[in-house]
C-alpha cells in the first residue's frame, strides 16, 4: 500500500512539473464592509491631506516634525517593520536554490584526500506552491507591519496635536484665573477699607474674601496643570520642546488647524491604515492555508555537489580529478499522527479569526468617524450659544457691580454675577478646544495623510 502510494505522489509530482506550479491557497477577495456605509466623498480628501497642510501653526508643525523625530513609540513601529521586512527577505530566499562551497582535507593510515566542492543544497521544487505561500505570507505581514506604522504616526501627530492644544487651552485658563485673582484681590482691598468705615457690613466682606481664596485656588490648580501638560507634550516628542515652539495667544486663531468636511463612503474606511494593516493579516491567513494544503502533498528536493578531488593538493585542480553528485529526492508524508491536518485545521481558523478581526476593525472605524461628525454637528450652534452667553453673563456682571454701588443690591449679588462671567469664560476656552479637537479626531479617523506619507 505504501509503495503504491508513493508511486502514485511520483506521478502526480511529475504530471505537476510538467504542467506547471499550482497553488492551493484560497481566492481571495475584499470582504464586503461588514457595517452599512452611505454618503458621498467629502471635498476635501483627509487621506490625501498632508499633515504639514492641515496643521497651519508653525509652532504645532516643528513641535510635531520634533515628535516623529524622536518619539519612542513611532521608532520601535518603524523598526518592527525592518524587522518583519528581514523575515520576508529570509521566507523569499527559499523561492531560490541555496549554493554552497566547502573545502575538506582528510589524512589517515589510507592516505590523504583533498577536495574543493560547490554544491546545491536541499532545493525544493514548489510544484504545489508550499514555499511560494509561506513567502507570501510573510510579505502580507511585512506590509501590514508598514500599515501599522503609518498608523502610528497618524495617531502621533494626532496626539501631539491635542497635547499642544490642550497646553494652550490650560494656559489660557491659567491667565483667566490669574486676573479673575487680581479682580477679586482689588475687590476684597476696597470692601476691606469699606468695612472699616462701616459701609458694608462683615458678612459681605466674608463673603468676598471667599471668592479671593476660591480663585487663589484656581490659580494654584491652573498652574500645575500647565505643568502636567508640557510634561505630556515631552513625552510625546520624545525631548524637551524649545520655548519659541510652545502656544501663545494665537491658539485660538482659526487658522491653527485646516476645517475638514465630512463624507464617509466605504472606500474612504477601507483605506485607513489600520483596516488596511487587518486586510494584509487576512491576505497573510489565505496564503497560510495554503501552504498547509501543500505540505499534504509530495516534496522533491534537489542536492547536488560538483568539483575536484585528489589524493595531494598539488594534484586537486589537475584534470582527472573532478567529481561530481546529484541526489534528487521525494518525501510523501504518509502518517504523520494528524499533524498536517491539524496545521490545515488551525490555518483555516486563523482566517477566520482573522476576517472577524478585520470586520471589528470596519466597524471600530465607522463608529470612530460617525462620533467625529456627530460631535462636529452640533459644535457651531454650542459656539454660538457660548458666545452669546458669554455677553449675556458680562452684562449682567456689570448691572450687579452698578445696583451694588448704588446701594440697589448686595455684595451677594455681585458675586453670583462674577462667578457667572468666570464660568462662563471657562466654558467657552473649553468648547474652542473641543472644536479643535474634533478637527484633529477628524483628520486621524478619516485616515489622514495616509495616501502621502
Amino acid at each position: 500500500m505504501s509503495l503504491r502510494m508513493l508511486n502514485w505522489g511520483a506521478a502526480t509530482a511529475l504530471t505537476v512539473a510538467l504542467g506547471g506550479c499550482v497553488n492551493f491557497a484560497p481566492g481571495y477577495n475584499r470582504p464586503e464592509p461588514a457595517v452599512s456605509v452611505a454618503g458621498e466623498p467629502a471635498a476635501q480628501d483627509a487621506a490625501a491631506v498632508p499633515w504639514r497642510d492641515f496643521v497651519r501653526d508653525a509652532g504645532l508643525r516643528r513641535t510635531i516634525e520634533l515628535g516623529l523625530a524622536n518619539n519612542r513609540d513611532l521608532r520601535v513601529a518603524a523598526l518592527n517593520v525592518q524587522r518583519v521586512r528581514a523575515q520576508f527577505r529570509v521566507h523569499d530566499a527559499l523561492t531560490l536554490p541555496q549554493i554552497n562551497a566547502s573545502a575538506g582535507f582528510n589524512r589517515s593510515q589510507l592516505g590523504n584526500s583533498a577536495s574543493v566542492n560547490l554544491g546545491l543544497s536541499a532545493f525544493e521544487l514548489d510544484l504545489f506552491g508550499r514555499v511560494k505561500n509561506l513567502s507570501e505570507s510573510a510579505l502580507q505581514a511585512t506590509f501590514a507591519s508598514a500599515e501599522t506604522r503609518r498608523s502610528v504616526q497618524i495617531s502621533l501627530v494626532a496626539e501631539l496635536s491635542n497635547a499642544w492644544l490642550s497646553l494652550a487651552a490650560d494656559q489660557a485658563l491659567q491667565r483667566l484665573a490669574e486676573q479673575t485673582l487680581e479682580s477679586r484681590q482689588r475687590s476684597q482691598d476696597l470692601n476691606t477699607r469699606r468695612h472699616a468705615l462701616g459701609a458694608i457690613t462683615g458678612l459681605a466682606l466674608s463673603q468676598t474674601q471667599s471668592a479671593l481664596e476660591s480663585a487663589r485656588l484656581d490659580v494654584a490648580n491652573a498652574a500645575a496643570q500647565v505643568e502636567q501638560d508640557r510634561h505630556a507634550l515631552t513625552l510625546l516628542a520624545g525631548a524637551a520642546v524649545p520655548a519659541d515652539l510652545l502656544p501663545s495667544e494665537r491658539f485660538f486663531a482659526p487658522t491653527v488647524l485646516v476645517d475638514l468636511p465630512g463624507g464617509v463612503p466605504s472606500s474612504v474606511l477601507q483605506r485607513r491604515p489600520d483596516v488596511l494593516a487587518a486586510e494584509h493579516q487576512l491576505r497573510a491567513a489565505h496564503a497560510d492555508i495554503g501552504a498547509a494544503r501543500a505540505a499534504m502533498f509530495p516534496r522533491i528536493a534537489l542536492t547536488a555537489a560538483a568539483g575536484s578531488s585528489s589524493d595531494a593538493l598539488s594534484g586537486l585542480f589537475k584534470s582527472g580529478g573532478r567529481a561530481w553528485n546529484f541526489g534528487p529526492s521525494i518525501s510523501l508524508p504518509l502518517f504523520d499522527g494528524g499533524a498536517s491536518q491539524a496545521t490545515l485545521d488551525a490555518s483555516r481558523i486563523g482566517r477566520e479569526i482573522a476576517l472577524a478581526q478585520y470586520d471589528r476593525t470596519v466597524q471600530v472605524a465607522f463608529r470612530e468617524v460617525a462620533d467625529a461628525l456627530s460631535v462636529r454637528a452640533s459644535l457651531a450652534q454650542r459656539l454660538t450659544a457660548q458666545a452669546a452667553l458669554n455677553v449675556a453673563t458680562e452684562r449682567q456682571l456689570q448691572w450687579a457691580e452698578a445696583l451694588f454701588r448704588a446701594g440697589g443690591s448686595s455684595q451677594l449679588d455681585v458675586l453670583d454675577a462674577q462667578r457667572a462671567f468666570y464660568a462662563a469664560q471657562q466654558g467657552q476656552i473649553a468648547l474652542r478646544l473641543a472644536e479643535q479637537t474634533n478637527r484633529i479626531t477628524l483628520y486621524k479617523v478619516l485616515g489622514g495623510g495616509s495616501l502621502q506619507e
